[in-house]
């Protein structure tokens, strides 16, 4: 289990607080267009000013390259997060200096103040010392709550974590505790399905799990690429043809280390990934010259929904097919719905994440039943492949 702080070790009441939360949201016209963020470091805030401490939100919006950038200001996240936390959120109009410290000044115990985009400061990506001494100037304590950017030595995730008394929030601790359940501490068989369109973006990530995990799952147009190595021909499917001799070493280091790996027995395949076109089903070793495998089919499917069954455990990332273009939704649906059944059922820990993977899960109505689903995309995939992450090692190291 990773040794950190919380927010129960903390004496909080009369102190400032400089809590690192991910609003980094998708805006449309103006207004916040996915609240889930804000939502979801809720709980760390109304736990810190019930305690009566004020608080300083620090967070970076897009990316303004180090400078002042008004279409990236943070200002119109206040009214939004005032609405969720039922208090009136402060602004100030710099995250640093005069205008942050009146603004922290101001402050009542329990007060609550969003300090303005971190990247307007080249020192935040740079995670440079004297912004670091700038920001941990202004707090008494700092609680980090962005899992999100904790793949990211900068400033605000690693930098003040080292100059003040620091905790992982509640969002963080909930991350970091259901990450270890599912990973580093799990009960088994553990499994992991992974899918996604290529495995030169998931290298990393298939060579630390199949020494970890009892059975490995890979769908996806990552599977395509299994099957051609192994010498089945997958007609038009997306293939990447140059990673054949990567696929072989990632089977025999699963070979070696005893993990299980499955890859389709059957697939749905099409001419072309449209809606309303023509599509079989058919076994992998039939897939027609000029057709292209887009999900993997009804018996891979019922499979795997039956093996998650034997398992204690399950890490998801990435859909099974192109689950955007229905039909081909349909064999990530059957296994998350499985394995959502099984969660609600007590039999199975669930723990998802990263990329298409909580759009997916959503798309197959299966999201609300996961034990824990990250919407850490970074973060996630970088822990997946057994890295240290800046902002979890800076907590550790001050516990």
């Amino acid at each position: 289990m990773p040794k950190f702080k919380t927010l129960d070790d903390l004496d909080l009441a009369g102190k400032t607080v400089l809590l690192r939360v991910d609003f980094n949201v998708p805006m449309a016209d103006g207004k916040v267009s996915d609240l889930t963020r804000i939502e979801r470091a809720a709980p760390s805030i109304r736990d810190l000013t019930a305690a009566g401490a004020k608080v300083l939100l620090l967070t970076h919006f897009g990316r303004p390259k180090g400078k002042p950038n008004p279409e990236m200001s943070l200002r119109p996240l206040v009214p939004v997060a005032s609405v969720i936390l039922g208090t009136e959120v402060v602004f100030a109009e710099d995250c640093i200096g005069e205008k942050a410290q009146a603004v922290a000044d101001s402050l009542a115990d329990g007060g609550v103040a969003l300090l303005e985009n971190l990247r307007f400061h080249v020192g935040e990506e740079a995670n440079d010392p004297a912004f670091a001494d700038a920001l941990a100037a202004l707090g008494d304590l700092y609680v980090n709550d962005a899992f999100s950017a904790a793949h990211r030595a900068h400033a605000s995730t690693e930098g003040v974590a080292r100059r003040l008394p620091s905790a992982a929030g509640r969002l963080m601790q909930a991350e970091l505790e259901h990450l270890a359940a599912a990973l580093d501490q799990p009960k088994r068989p553990l499994a992991a399905v992974v899918g996604g369109a290529k495995i030169s973006t998931k290298l990393d990530l298939l060579g630390n799990l199949v020494s970890r995990v009892d059975m490995l799952v890979i769908g996806g147009g990552m599977a395509n690429t299994f099957l051609n190595a192994v010498g089945v021909d997958i007609g038009r499917s997306l293939c990447e043809h140059d990673m054949a001799d990567t696929a072989k070493e990632i089977l025999a280091k699963a070979k070696e280390a005893g993990c299980d790996v499955v890859l389709p027995t059957d697939a749905v395949v099409a001419g072309s990934l449209a809606a309303g076109v023509a599509f079989e089903t058919v076994s992998v070793k039939a897939v027609p010259a000029k057709q292209m495998i887009l999900d993997l089919g009804p018996a891979t499917a019922e499979h795997l929904a039956r093996r998650l069954g034997e398992c204690a455990s399950l890490v998801w990332n990435g859909p099974l097919g192109c689950f955007e273009v229905p039909p081909f939704d349909s064999s990530t649906n059957t296994v998350a719905q499985a394995a959502a059944a099984l969660t609600r059922e007590g039999k199975l820990l669930s723990v998802a994440g990263g990329g298409d993977t909580v759009a997916a899960l959503a798309h197959a109505g299966a999201l609300k039943d996961f034990s824990y689903v990250s919407t850490a995309g970074g973060a996630f995939l970088e822990w997946l492949e057994g890295k240290t992450l800046p902002g979890v090692k800076a907590l550790e190291d001050q516990a």
